[in-house]
């Protein structure tokens, strides 16, 4: 959401994260940014404002977006209404208030808007209104692949107004995947080959057994999609502050380990189809990515998120592979580890997305963006590697987050190798 932000020409000024390695990696990609690795709950709006005048010299906000922790509305999940992660979107509202914001951007899980569950919707939207803020109607659920993006993802955002000021335009699709009446010019929807295609394959490269990142020579994108993505194009920054990196470093690429059995089986899988044993999706080269998890939190056996089977190859895709996929350019960074890099992702508004959204609140704002000339360094490298500990220490906070729990997951391995085994046996 920030980058997205970013580029449809707004300042990213504050940002509140409670896990503090995923607050060290936005740290990393927006050091001009406030950042606070702590809790929105009980968090001042003043705190806010105060961090931000000490780090840029902003001290007023004009748009808050965010998206709670979905967990409570997922349609994977129980979907309960008195989930006590659903506070959070309380906690959302009031610094909405706090802050004083002309605007705000709030944006979760489609299961939001189905069942039971439209009832907490309807009454967030009356919370709202009654706080004196409107809110464009009707809401819309996107999809990521209608803006830009080569995986099919629904989101519910909700765009809101302070009363009086005019009330964003829900974006219009533009892409040829779906008819939209208010959009006269289409752009052709990326494909998985177009995101991965020029990406050097990682197995090449042995020393990303160990590490994250290797240096490429005469790495050429070919689509205009990846073209964008790596920073060949004249507007590939959009309006946000071009990033000075090496574009010849290949990074978020380290290794999996797949079993002989695991890549016979990743093979036999056809493309767009979802392989009966991991249940990973294996991607079709002309097609979409399906919606990338995020995977559990340490808190609930810290699974790895499942990362689709490439179409070319037999393993599952990289995180860098998975940022392509999820609309973030090459210079955007994640942690060191396979896992928290998942994650980051999964987790995360495909940026072209947001971007969309942005412009549509920037129009109801009624500013023309502008392209800024300043060029940022980014942060050190080391906050993408640390720990638990490490990033706690950074921030000078307590850990807030349970030791990631392996039991569970090493379980569930055990039993997939187990059923691999009786798999081949019956083969032979």
């Amino acid at each position: 959401m920030s980058l997205g932000f970013e580029q449809a020409g707004f300042d990213v000024i504050a940002a509140v994260e409670l896990d503090p390695i995923h607050a060290a990696v936005h740290h990393f990609n927006f050091p001009s940014t406030a950042t606070l690795a702590k809790s929105v709950v009980g968090l001042d709006a003043r705190s806010i404002l105060q961090r931000s005048n000490e780090t840029n010299g902003i001290d007023s906000v004009d748009v808050v977006c965010g998206g709670a922790p979905c967990q409570g509305f997922s349609l994977i999940g129980q979907r309960m209404l008195d989930d006590p992660r659903n506070q959070l979107v309380r906690q959302f509202v009031r610094l909405v208030l706090d802050l004083d914001a002309k605007y705000f951007v709030f944006e979760n899980v489609k299961g939001l808007t189905v069942g039971k569950h439209r009832k907490f919707l309807r009454l967030l939207i009356s919370e709202f209104k009654e706080r004196g803020y409107a809110v464009t109607q009707p809401w819309r659920v996107l999809n990521a692949k209608n803006y830009g993006v080569p995986q099919h993802r629904e989101r519910l955002f909700l765009l809101g107004a302070k009363a009086g000021l005019p009330l964003p335009e829900c974006p219009a699709v533009l892409t040829d995947s779906e008819p939209d009446l208010f959009c006269t010019s289409v752009q052709p929807v990326p494909t998985c080959r177009d995101a991965l295609e020029d990406l050097p394959d990682n197995e090449l490269f042995e020393e990303l057994m160990t590490v994250d990142s290797v240096r490429v020579q005469n790495w050429i994108p070919q689509s205009d999609y990846a073209r964008e993505m790596h920073c060949m194009t004249e507007d590939c920054w959009h309006f946000g502050y071009p990033r000075k990196w090496d574009g010849t470093l290949l990074t978020s690429s380290m290794r999996t380990a797949h079993t002989d059995i695991s890549r016979r089986r990743f093979h036999e899988t056809k493309h767009g189809e979802v392989e009966p044993i991991s249940r990973f999706f294996k991607l079709a080269p002309d097609g979409q990515s399906n919606t990338l998890r995020a995977g559990t939190d340490s808190a609930r056996g810290a699974f790895t998120s499942p990362r689709p089977i490439h179409y070319k190859y037999d393993r599952c895709v990289s995180v860098r592979e998975m940022a392509r996929l999820h609309g973030y350019p090459d210079w955007f960074r994640f942690h060191v580890t396979k896992w928290h890099g998942a994650r980051q992702i999964g987790n995360s508004v495909p940026p072209p997305l947001a971007r969309t959204v942005a412009s549509s609140v920037m129009g109801a704002l009624g500013v023309k963006p502008q392209r800024p000339q300043r060029k940022l360094n980014l942060g050190s490298p080391s906050l993408l590697a640390m720990d638990m500990i490490e990033a706690a220490e950074f921030w000078d906070v307590e850990v807030p987050i349970k030791k990631r729990d392996r039991k569970n997951g090493l379980h569930k391995r055990k039993q997939q190798e187990i059923e691999e085994v009786r798999l081949a046996a019956q083969r032979h």
